[in-house]
């Protein structure tokens, strides 16, 4: 074996398992946490029905957050353990050196240093990586309660305070989802691949690249020797008793922040359980009917509307109730007057009056994909007035 493919042990088994989960946890919480935020797009739309509907996607995305939150006592726990029983240097925590680093660092990508600066075991990338993850979990998990409790939130904080966490909590996954794949897969796999993560050792070429610093401690025994035996046995006599009742603790707070109030995704029934329409209404905004005029056209629940079929008789009620919550003007597209909803939005008209192949009213609801849907005898109605071209 030559010099540099000599291997030097980076992490262990329970370090790389630590970072699976991590990583099955963060994906999961991105996709379906995305797939929310952006729930008017066709392929969250997709994603969404592929993971049973939008209650599955929301249980789902709690779950992970809870896996997530679990890695995160854990990872205090392990961190305890290293700095107090085996009395290991916190390598994480930035320092001058690291600002140095990074300078020099960028000086040697100008070509204007011959040499790369000699890091330690975590260089400065990697320490921003990881306090970008810490803060994320702060400010997820606060923003997240916030959500998941809003009673108890508003509370304590005025009602503002529910939307706007709603907004940090989008931002920050956007914010955390372009530095995994813009900043860590540069640095990890485009770079360089570095497959230490998985393999658990690094060459002393790698080691030369990333971690020279740490390297020369190592071959010249600059290294603290480890704790004796006995001095082991000790501080893990007292440390254990004291990470099992702070993991208590910790575990508590998880539980309560799961179960700290019974909101509407608990009290109100599914939305499969009340009808094959994702998004339902429930207290529509009445609007006023015409008076009557001639021969009755029947809609849902018997009502009768009277004369010829037009928007201000029937159809722009139906329109109303069953697309008005959410196309007021989401999209570019508002369905609350007759004139916007013949202009459409940035996908064509919504109507066209005549032809109902032509009128996105329609044909995008009728396959059932689309979250808002009409009762056959609405969707029967506004096709008959939509031929007998659209009148007002």
């Amino acid at each position: 074996m030559s010099e540099n493919q000599k291997s030097y042990t980076r992490f262990s088994l329970a370090q790389r398992i630590e970072h699976i989960v991590l990583i099955a946890s963060f994906t999961t919480l991105a996709v379906t946490g995305l797939v929310q935020k952006f729930a008017q797009s066709s392929i969250s739309i997709s994603v969404i029905a592929a993971l049973g509907g939008i209650e599955m996607t929301r249980i789902i995305h709690r779950t992970a957050s809870i896996v997530f939150l679990l890695q995160a006592i854990y990872h205090l726990v392990a961190i305890g353990y290293k700095l107090y029983v085996q009395r290991k240097e916190a390598s994480m925590l930035p320092g001058f050196k690291d600002l140095q680093d990074a300078f020099q660092h960028f000086l040697y990508n100008l070509g204007l240093r011959k040499e790369r600066p000699k890091m330690d075991r975590y260089n400065f990338v990697e320490k921003a990586e990881y306090w970008a993850m810490v803060w994320g979990l702060v400010l997820m998990a606060l923003t997240g309660f916030m959500m998941w409790n809003p009673i108890a939130t508003a509370r304590v904080l005025p009602g503002q305070a529910i939307p706007a966490a709603k907004v940090a909590h989008g931002a920050e996954a956007i914010l955390a989802v372009l530095a995994i794949f813009i900043w860590h897969f540069y640095h990890v796999h485009l770079r360089t691949f570095n497959k230490s993560m998985f393999t658990g050792k690094l060459t002393r070429h790698e080691m030369e690249e990333e971690h020279a610093l740490e390297l020369e401690k190592i071959e010249k025994g600059l290294l603290p020797p480890p704790p004796s035996p006995e001095e082991l046995r000790r501080r893990k006599r007292i440390y254990y008793p004291v990470a099992a009742v702070l993991s208590l603790v910790l575990l508590f707070f998880v539980y309560r922040f799961v179960t700290f109030e019974e909101t509407a995704i608990t009290t109100i029934s599914p939305v499969s359980a009340r009808a094959d329409s994702v998004f339902v209404p429930q207290t529509p905004t009445p609007l006023p009917t015409r008076p009557p005029t001639a021969t009755p056209a029947p809609t849902q629940e018997g009502q009768l509307f009277e004369g010829p079929l037009s928007w201000n008789n029937a159809i722009g009620q139906i329109i109303a109730q069953r697309c008005g919550s959410c196309h007021g003007a989401m999209g570019g597209l508002a369905l609350t007057t007759y004139q916007s909803a013949l202009e459409g939005g940035r996908s064509g008209a919504a109507i066209v009056g005549g032809d109902v192949e032509q009128s996105l009213l329609v044909t995008v609801v009728r396959d059932g994909t689309h979250p808002g849907k009409f009762e056959p005898q609405e969707l029967e109605l506004i096709v008959r007035w939509i031929e007998e071209g659209a009148p007002e």
